[in-house]
Parts: structure tokens; C-alpha cells; sequence
């Protein structure tokens, strides 16, 4: 007999996002193994009981923490524990939780995933950007801006996707930035476009800046624009100029 594994999307930034049934799980947990950006206020709410551990990666920490994480999933399931692997966001969009999910099956623990609000989704609704609006964007798409290093190419086809969709969400893309929009331009795209960075979502630190295709990397660099950031590029932008309620 084992315990089980809760792997749960704890929401883009705002504490008061996140689902009752993570909080329900959180309140019961044996251990929390928890991500970097996950919100100190949903931290505090960690029994005093649990285990606490941070699992956390920075942007250019060594990949192979995750097999750690892996390991202490495992290692505190089979001893008939709780197990909240609580992550930002949701663990499915771009949360390693379909790996994780795949590790637990093979070492034969139970597990549940919790979805979370993506931050592409949250960071968008807070700066007042619809992802789709019935006159400006039918289709959207979400894209990671840094794919797994050990892949021998690039799979994301930026110069595809130009003409191919309405909406572009880009998630961890930062430093890429002036290159992506350079392929997408290079595919067709309108190099009046408007793009929007937004830094921080749905926190009291939330900042946005906006342009279009050709100048936004470098009002990157002038507004010293840092992670964790989405990008949203697309006819929707200029929306929140006049539904931005944030």
C-alpha cells in the first residue's frame, strides 16, 4: 500500500486564483515539493505537519534537478504519504506534469492532476487581452520560447505559425524574443502587429509593455524587462487599451 501523488497547478500569481480543491488537497498533505513560482501566500498555507520542500529551477539552474524531484515523489508515496508536488501555473501547459505523470505510472504510484489557471491564460485576463474575440482572433495558440535542450532542432515552426493562427501566446521566451519575432516576420507576418510582454502576471507587481513585431525586444531592454513573463502577440493587444481593468 502506497500513498498518492497530487499534482497540482497552483495558478499564475494571485493567491486568490487558485482552485479549492488544491487548497483542500494542500491542507491534507504529507509533503509539499513545490516550484519557484508558486506564491508565498499560498506557501503559508502548508500545514505546519508537512514536509516542505522546494523544488524549484531557475532559468539556466542544470536540468537534471528534475529527477530528484522525480525521486522524492516516489520515495515519499511509497512511504505512505500524501504528496503535493504543487506547481505554478498549471502542471500540464509547458509543467513537466505529463512527464511526472509518466514517472509515477512506470514506478506504479497513484496519482491525481489538479489543473491550474496557465499564466498565459491568467497574465492576459489581468492586462485586459482577450486571447480570442469574435472580431479580432479566432484561433490561439500556446508556445514554450525555450524547448527542451536536448532536442536536436527546433520543432516550434515560428514562421509557420505567422499567418497560421490569430493569437500567439509565447510562455519563457524572454530572452528569445527578438529572434522569434524576427522568424514570424520573416513568415509573413504584419511588422505592424502588435505584441504585448507582460512581466509578473496577476500580481501587484504585474507590469505590461507593448509594441508591435519590430521594435518589442528593444523596449525589452529599455524597460529592463526580466522573467517570469508571457508574450501575446496579435490584434487583441490593442484591447486592453480600452477593457484593461488592471
Amino acid at each position: 500500500m502506497t500513498g498518492k501523488v497530487y499534482l497540482v497547478g497552483a495558478g499564475p500569481g494571485d493567491s486568490k486564483l487558485i482552485t479549492l480543491r488544491a487548497v483542500e488537497l494542500i491542507e491534507k498533505a504529507d509533503v509539499v515539493l513545490y516550484d519557484r513560482l508558486v506564491s508565498k501566500k499560498i506557501i503559508s498555507m502548508i500545514p505546519k505537519k508537512a514536509e516542505k520542500i522546494y523544488v524549484g529551477r531557475a532559468v539556466g539552474d542544470d536540468t537534471t534537478h528534475q529527477n530528484t524531484t522525480n525521486d522524492l515523489m516516489v520515495k515519499y508515496a511509497k512511504s505512505k504519504k500524501n504528496v503535493v508536488r504543487l506547481k505554478g501555473g498549471d502542471p500540464i501547459i509547458f509543467g513537466r506534469g505529463g512527464e511526472e505523470a509518466e514517472f509515477l505510472k512506470e514506478n506504479k504510484v497513484k496519482y491525481e492532476i489538479v489543473p491550474g489557471i496557465t499564466s498565459g491564460i491568467g497574465s492576459a485576463t489581468y492586462a485586459g487581452i482577450p486571447l480570442t474575440h469574435r472580431r479580432h482572433a479566432s484561433s490561439v495558440v500556446f508556445v514554450t520560447g525555450h524547448e527542451d535542450p536536448e532536442k536536436k532542432k527546433e520543432i516550434v515552426k515560428w514562421k509557420n505559425l505567422a499567418k497560421s493562427v490569430d493569437t500567439i501566446v509565447i510562455m519563457m521566451g524572454l530572452s528569445r524574443i527578438d529572434v522569434i519575432c524576427k522568424q514570424l516576420i520573416s513568415g509573413g507576418m504584419d511588422k505592424k502587429t502588435p505584441v504585448a510582454v507582460i512581466q509578473n502576471g496577476t500580481t501587484p507587481k504585474q507590469k505590461m509593455i507593448k509594441g508591435t513585431v519590430t521594435n518589442i525586444a528593444k523596449k525589452v531592454k529599455e524597460n529592463k524587462i526580466t522573467p517570469p513573463t508571457n508574450i501575446i502577440i496579435g490584434k487583441v493587444v490593442d484591447l486592453s487599451d480600452t477593457i484593461g481593468w488592471k
